[in-house]
């Protein structure tokens, strides 16, 4: 019979304890961080396939609006400035079109009836398979321009 001892000093086995430590902690937060990414994805994604149900959206936000046009747009796979910035607002809504590289989507676009000014107001749904991946609001005007997330309308009644 043949017994195997090992002799360890006290600091090998400091440093074997402290780098399994380590190599917990980053299979932990690496997988924490992954799960997180799948809840994002999976939140509640909101049906827009039918005219309907994008309408109900936008009514449900508080918008009144007229016309619908629709247009086929292709999301490229670079992102330049333009797109970086859109994005960032689509980010703060809960959308991010990175997601969607290289995809073909439909822009559906409705002229907003209820904004509180006289200039015209359109808001933009990209619709993607059915599903709503972004969402804005905007005035295409050259003196007052502007474009942010479609929120909520505070001044709806």
């Amino acid at each position: 019979m043949k017994v195997l001892t090992i002799k360890a000093k006290p600091k090998a086995v400091f440093g074997i304890i402290l780098a399994l430590t380590g190599i917990i902690v980053i299979v932990l937060t690496f997988v924490s961080n992954h799960s997180k990414k799948a809840e994002t994805a999976s939140a509640a994604p909101i049906s827009c396939a039918t005219s309907e149900q994008r309408s109900e959206y936008l009514s449900s936000l508080g918008w009144k609006f007229e016309g619908e046009s629709e247009k086929e747009i292709t999301i490229p796979e670079q992102f330049n400035d333009v797109y970086n910035n859109y994005n960032s607002v689509l980010k703060k809504q809960g959308f991010n079109l990175e997601e969607h590289r290289g995809e073909t989507a439909t822009l559906y676009t409705y002229k907003i009836t209820n904004y509180n000014s006289e200039d015209e107001i359109i808001a933009d749904l990209i619709v993607s398979n059915g599903v709503l991946i972004g969402a804005d609001l905007c005035n295409p005007s050259a003196e007052n321009g502007f474009l942010i997330g479609l929120d909520k309308n505070d001044a709806a009644t």
